[in-house]
């Protein structure tokens, strides 16, 4: 079974602001610090941000999933988009196949951009009960918070 969900947020900021944040570790590294009831930590243990970048979340205790790594398989500068892979533990210890999150900037106008985030993924037949677990409310949040931080980076004086 495969599937889809997606979130779409308007940023108050130029897309080449915001892809400065979305198309580094600078969103790990954003959430780790503002989200300590999610994540315990995220460690890089590969690369530098770009493609090949390797990254362990340790999530905080009450998180169903203990541990994930996820690789950065696909970074367009051009069309400012990010894609992450998870490659060990969190939803692939559910039954999953695959789990790729896909962020990508969409400039608006001058002062304005949306982010899209998607993630697609397959579960194995005999995981399909577990599709209701896929939400993007967490890159909702993760997405306010790097809105705010936007903001307050850009704001004019």
């Amino acid at each position: 079974m495969a599937g889809q969900v997606s979130h779409e947020l308007e940023l108050n900021v130029q897309a080449s602001h915001a892809w400065e944040l979305y198309g580094t570790l600078g969103l790990a590294r954003l959430a780790e610090k503002e989200l300590p009831d999610y994540f315990q930590k995220i460690d890089l243990l590969e690369g530098d941000g770009g493609v090949g970048t390797v990254l362990k979340l340790t999530f905080a205790p009450g998180v169903p999933e203990t541990t994930a790594k996820e690789k950065f398989t696909k970074i367009d500068n051009e069309k400012r988009i990010k894609e992450v892979e998870t490659i060990e533990g969190g939803y692939l210890d559910s039954g999953f196949r695959f789990h790729r999150t896909r962020f990508e900037v969409i400039e608006k106008g001058n002062d304005s951009s949306v982010v899209v985030t998607t993630i697609d993924y397959q579960l194995k037949d005999e995981a399909t009960a577990n599709a209701s677990v896929v939400s993007a409310e967490a890159f909702a949040i993760i997405g306010e918070i790097a809105k705010n931080y936007l903001y307050k980076l850009n704001k004019p004086s």
